[in-house]
């Protein structure tokens, strides 16, 4: 297998292309598609259905076909690894004992040996890798070393007993790569950061020879090879700042490297560059409107097999032709768009999922030489019963000119037109909104508002025009004008009330939320702030040590807000709280380690200094975002209620959660 790290699978489907006049006559399509007035309104679907545990998930099968695995709750209620015989001859087992936060992340070895997960302690995000063998035996900790982050986990079939890992236990600023023996558990430095390395690669021989460094003087991405692991580092290619780059591959040989790159062009291009001169030899794909989301590579030949680009829906193009058959037989399979979870060595069979944008994702073991798909599960059966409301794509012009690419969500019952809307804010903002099954959208349009969800300037994956016309633009720049404007443009269209509209976001998106309510008071009714920063100075000044590296892009990002208080207190939320007027609702959990409780704690005491609607719940065993279900169903207990209270929608009963530590200040 290609050297592969350990990541969550993005979902993919067909392109849905649009311009200005499809996006109208679409709305109108849209709108008129739903009922004035619904006979009846369709059933509450419970917050538990929706943002508890899945049933199961995150399906993969065993490097030799033996196994499959999948996460799934314990009889506790917390997720745990379940492992099962391919051909079913035994029954599933589970094979960890988590009974705090649950397990998110898992991958088998390469000699199929272990189960291998990574844990933090209540939110911390100093990543623990863990290895547990089929028998269920106690599950190690491969890098017992406290107040260490490990990262970039690389594994390789040539050395199933080895794994690579990056860990900042040198220096809590920079990673060094180590290499771990599985069997006993033996760990030893391969690689030591010169201090800006912030990803590596290996080749076909399990050997790192390529890193990107960021250039902490100008922000520039640098691009760096080696001939042996004894060899000296040498500069290949120089992103300069606002360019966009990935390495996935080396080829067998070891002398290309397959990279996403948007130098020459305004997407990310697939390419192959030679090792020796950096020159392209090769571009394998591009695409009009999308940079390059997603790479699938064959797991031992180290060569291309299909892209994946996504501007409003995902599409794959195949490259490799010998596995067409194979996507043209699995677009027919089920609804949604398709994401490939793992493959066996032999490259016989693949594990697959589907995810639609109204409803949950479905897994498949598909079976090459048969032709044969055999279902595994739904993730979410339970929400099957409910009725499941459309993520429509559209593009928002802005006051600019510039197209938004966004998502709107509609209620199937009540008034077609003049809805409360919630403003569904990503974070990042290098990140974007993708057209897939969203619970929180779900919930919101089930309790009778329109969502609408925009990719703002500064979001990723639409080209480097786009994301960088987003630096320099936060707060009272372009960037949240790109949010008022998608609000106005909806009250204009007749889909949202004036009066009855919620800015609702978490991380950069609780910034968002902060920002929009002291700049443009008068355009929100209430807002809802998850762990979202209020005074960017503080947050620069918190960032944890292993951001070091990337700190001069995230002030090239901001500003210099640091060292030039005028614009700190220009762009911060917090020195605005006097102008807010909307009721504000925060949210933090105690152990963030990116947004620190102090930006929460911050503006809630501004709020109520300056005698202004606050309602403050902070979760001591959480850090950025709740994972624990107890937690996230509390959360969204509170936000409903707190919604419903200023947009009227419906409401499921609020109850106490067992097990939450919520905590109201």
């Amino acid at each position: 297998m290609h050297s592969q790290t350990f990541s969550l699978v993005r979902s993919v489907e067909s392109l849905f292309m649009c311009d200005l006049r499809y996006v109208i006559f679409s709305l109108l399509a849209v709108l008129a598609a739903v009922p004035i007035e619904a006979a009846q309104s369709p059933e509450l679907i419970p917050r538990e259905v929706l943002f508890g545990n899945p049933s199961k998930t995150q399906a993969r099968i065993a490097p030799d076909g033996k196994h499959l695995s999948w996460l799934a709750p314990s009889p506790e209620g917390v997720l745990n690894v379940w492992v099962q015989p391919t051909d079913r001859s035994q029954p599933p087992r589970q094979i960890t004992e988590d009974r705090g936060r649950g397990i998110r992340f898992h991958s088998w070895s390469q000699d199929a040996k272990y189960v291998l997960y990574l844990q933090d302690r209540g939110g911390d995000e100093n990543w623990h890798l863990y290895a547990v063998d089929l028998n269920g035996a106690k599950p190690r900790d491969l890098t017992p070393f406290e107040g260490v982050r490990a990262q970039n986990l690389i594994t390789d079939p040539k050395h199933p007993g080895e794994v690579l890992i990056g860990l900042n236990r040198r220096d809590r600023r920079t990673f060094d790569m180590h290499r771990i023996a599985l069997a006993g558990g033996a760990v030893s430095l391969d690689t030591q950061n010169p201090g800006d390395v912030i990803g590596w690669r290996t080749d076909a021989d399990f050997r790192i020879r390529a890193a990107i460094a960021a250039d902490p003087q100008n922000g520039d991405k640098l691009l760096r090879v080696r001939e042996t692991v004894t060899s000296p580092w040498r500069l290949l290619t120089r992103f300069p700042f606002g360019e966009n780059v990935k390495v996935h591959s080396f080829n067998a040989a070891g002398d290309r490297l397959f990279i996403s790159s948007s130098l020459g062009a305004d997407k990310t291009r697939l390419i192959a560059v030679d090792v020796a001169s950096g020159e392209t030899t090769e571009e394998f794909a591009r695409h009009p409107n999308s940079d390059v989301a997603k790479v699938l590579l064959h797991p031992t030949e180290h060569r291309i097999q299909a892209v994946q680009f996504d501007y409003q829906k995902p599409e794959w193009q195949v490259i490799d032709r010998r596995i067409a058959k194979d996507f043209d037989r699995l677009g027919t399979l089920a609804e949604g768009s398709l994401s490939i979870a793992s493959r066996t060595l032999a490259d016989d069979r693949w594990v697959v999922y589907f995810v639609p944008d109204d409803g949950p994702a479905v897994y498949y073991l598909y079976h090459r030489e048969r032709a044969h798909s055999e279902r595994l599960f739904v993730t979410r059966p339970e929400l099957e019963g409910y009725r499941l409301v459309p993520m429509h794509p559209m593009v928002i012009t802005a006051r600019d000119g510039l197209e938004l690419p966004s998502y709107l969500t509609l209620p199937a019952f009540g008034p077609k037109t003049k809805r409360p809307l919630v403003l569904l804010v990503h974070g990042g903002p290098n990140a974007r909104d993708r057209w897939q099954f969203d619970p929180r959208a779900q919930w919101l349009a089930n309790r009778g508002y329109a969502v609408l969800q925009v990719n703002f300037r500064g979001s990723t994956g639409f080209g480097k025009t786009f994301q960088n016309a987003g630096n320099g633009e936060w707060g009272i720049g372009a960037m949240q004008h790109d949010l008022t404007d998608a609000v106005r443009w909806a009250i204009d269209e007749g889909i949202a009330d004036a009066e009855r509209v919620c800015i609702y976001g978490g991380s950069y998106g609780g910034y968002a939320v902060l920002a929009g309510l002291a700049f443009t008071p008068d355009l929100y009714t209430c807002g809802v702030d998850v762990v979202g920063p209020s005074n960017l100075k503080t947050l620069l000044q918190s960032i944890p040590p292993y951001w070091a590296p990337r700190k001069k892009e995230l002030i090239l990002l901001v500003g210099d807000v640091e060292n030039d208080e005028m614009l700190n207190r220009q762009l911060s939320p917090l020195f605005h709280a006097d102008k807010i007027r909307a009721p504000l609702m925060v949210l933090q959990g105690a152990n963030d380690p990116r947004v620190k409780i102090a930006e929460s704690d911050q503006i809630v005491a501004a709020m109520r200094a300056n005698q202004r609607p606050v309602t403050y719940v902070v979760y001591p065993d959480e850090g950025h975002g709740f994972v624990r279900p107890e937690n996230r169903l509390d959360a969204n207990a509170r936000i409903e209620q707190f919604l419903a209270n200023h947009l009227r929608g419906r409401v499921e009963p609020i109850t106490p959660i067992p097990g939450s530590t919520g905590e109201l200040r």
